[in-house]
């Protein structure tokens, strides 16, 4: 018994050499869309802004100064950081997750992450100084 194989249209990547690429039909999506996008300073810095508000440990008030070149970015950054967590640990979480995300969301590469520990915020109220309430007579 002999087994019926179909051939493949003239064209298909069954003929192409291996490695090689079969030219896309008219009108279909290349691999490089035409054109350049180019992602603002200030769009780099909000985003990183918000991200860093994505790790565990760092509070609201994050601010991020951002140069962009290119495809590449640097950033320094100040966190306000939950005391008495690590400090060291929650600053390098937040330098890896803001690598990824920028890179995720702008699409730019972050070459170099500097961070300014701003703040160590506590929940307790805060404290206050001075004479106490005097009691009335």
């Amino acid at each position: 018994m002999t087994a019926a194989v179909a051939a493949e249209p003239p064209g298909s990547m069954a003929e192409a050499p291996p490695g090689a690429m079969a030219e896309a039909p008219p009108g279909a999506m290349t691999e490089e869309p035409p054109g350049r996008t180019t992602v603002s300073e200030r769009a780099v810095r909000r985003m990183a802004a918000r991200a860093a508000l994505e790790v565990d440990g760092v509070e609201s008030g994050a601010t991020v100064q951002a140069t962009v070149t290119g495809d590449t970015a640097t950033l320094r950054v100040s966190l306000p950081i939950r005391y008495p967590l690590p400090v060291s640990r929650i600053a390098e979480a937040c330098r890896g997750h803001l690598i990824d995300r920028t890179r995720e969301l702008a699409g730019v590469a972050v070459t170099e992450v500097d961070i300014t520990v701003a703040a160590l915020l506590t929940d307790a109220p805060p404290v206050t100084t001075g004479s106490p309430a005097r009691r009335v007579r």
